[in-house]
């Protein structure tokens, strides 16, 4: 319901165009969110547009030319061609847009600020060791202000000085109405989902996005020098549920009208008190088994449910039933012999990464994270770029690479005797 206050002044609630879901990260950062740097970030109309739209282009014949072409008060690019020759294009404002800047860089142009990500890692300590992939100024998205409020998004982003540099080695190209266009170092990858995103969604093909917004096929390694085919019957624009992969780390794009019919913490809330309601037992010990509150999403409780990954039985923690022979790993359930690995499990907590609102009945393996049947489902069918030239399905709460057949499995609970 709107306030009174609201319906005579709707400006009041700001516009929100969408938000960026880190993938790897069930619902915060290990540290805690800070500032710019969280596992979501959320893009609100602004208060002034901040967009830009390209104008006058030059060519310069020495980098001290283009330099000087390219004050600190204006944006551009520049094309490095050769030793002789730039190609530097100024862009100008525009007031129908905001844009948003994302990338590993914290200085002041970036409002989203993004990491390695570290499958499973606990704490940030475990990511800081990595050699980053991410560019500094990995890549932007330009909002309408106006409904539709459309975003697309553009490799690279604009420095503190308002530039982007593109050097010799990066690949650039002169397009068939003279404009320049080019690529990044390792490249922004976007996917966009068939059939939005639902529960019956299903993945797109990756593509690769260049600086001026255009769409290719991807290059044989991230870094290569050739470019692509050119994908003329797609776009830049961001639909909801798009993967953004900036080499490092993958993001997942929420339009406020998909995010509006996601379940909310709330609700993901009431679907873990209805588990511990009825009471699952574990039909070994009979001792009632407990999911622990979201808060406590990384210490394992006593009350913990465990499963066997290779039957789905879920069990209390107990000792017995390892197979020594097989370095400890792997463990016979007591229901079913079945030998597989033991493990604790976890709900999903960030309900961006849901497709519907199904209870918790599957869990991803091998890390036990727990969500609806469709949403394991639609996740273990995707190939998300890992390193420079590979790709495999992930846990979207963890980003731990899936395993076994099907990359889940449905959870077989026993309730209580009495």
């Amino acid at each position: 319901m709107f306030s009174p206050d609201q319906e005579n002044h709707p400006s009041k609630a700001p516009v929100k165009y969408g938000e960026l879901i880190v993938l790897g990260y069930n619902g915060s950062l290990p540290n805690g969110d800070r500032g710019r740097r969280k596992s979501r970030f959320a893009l609100f109309k602004r208060p002034k547009a901040n967009g830009v739209k390209p104008s006058t282009v030059h060519i310069a014949c020495t980098p001290q030319a283009a330099k000087a072409i390219s004050n600190k008060d204006q944006h551009s690019i520049s094309y490095t061609l050769s030793r002789a020759q730039t190609v530097v294009v100024e862009y100008t404002h525009d007031s129908n847009t905001d844009m948003f800047q994302i990338g590993r860089s914290t200085e002041s142009p970036i409002d989203f600020v993004v990491t390695d990500t570290v499958p499973g890692s606990q704490s940030n300590s475990d990511t800081q060791s990595v050699q980053s992939t991410i560019s500094r100024f990995a890549c932007r998205i330009i909002c309408e202000r106006n409904p539709p409020f459309t975003a697309r998004i553009y490799a690279a982003g604009f420095d503190s000085s308002k530039n982007i540099f593109l050097g010799e080695k990066a690949a650039k190209w002169k397009t068939s109405d003279g404009q320049m266009d080019g690529l990044t170092t390792n490249g922004v990858l976007v996917m966009h989902p068939r059939d939005g995103f639902t529960e019956d969604s299903k993945p797109g093909i990756w593509r690769e996005i260049s600086v001026c917004g255009n769409v290719f096929s991807l290059r044989e390694t991230r870094s290569a020098q050739q470019r692509g085919k050119m994908v003329e019957i797609e776009t830049n624009q961001l639909q909801d549920g798009s993967l953004i992969d900036l080499c490092g780390a993958t993001l997942l794009w929420r339009t406020a009208e998909g995010l509006s019919h996601t379940p909310t913490v709330k609700h993901l809330e009431a679907l873990r008190q209805e588990i511990n309601a009825a009471r699952p037992q574990c039909p070994v010990g009979f001792n009632t088994l407990a999911f622990p509150s979201m808060k406590r999403k990384d210490v394992v409780d006593e009350k913990q449910p465990w499963v066997y990954l290779n039957c789905g039985h879920v069990h209390g923690y107990h000792n017995w039933g390892n197979k020594e022979e097989r370095d400890g790993k792997d463990r016979e359930c007591p229901m079913c012999r079945s030998v597989g690995p033991y493990v604790p499990l976890w709900l999903g907590c960030e309900a961006g990464f849901y497709v519907d609102a199904g209870p918790p009945t599957h869990a991803f393996s091998p890390c036990g994270h727990v969500c609806s049947e469709k949403t394991t489902a639609y996740w273990s069918q995707i190939p998300l770029p890992h390193g420079t030239h590979t790709f495999h399905a992930a846990c979207p709460f963890c980003a731990h690479q899936l395993a076994g057949e099907q990359g889940y499995i449905r959870l077989i609970f026993q309730g209580p005797l009495d």
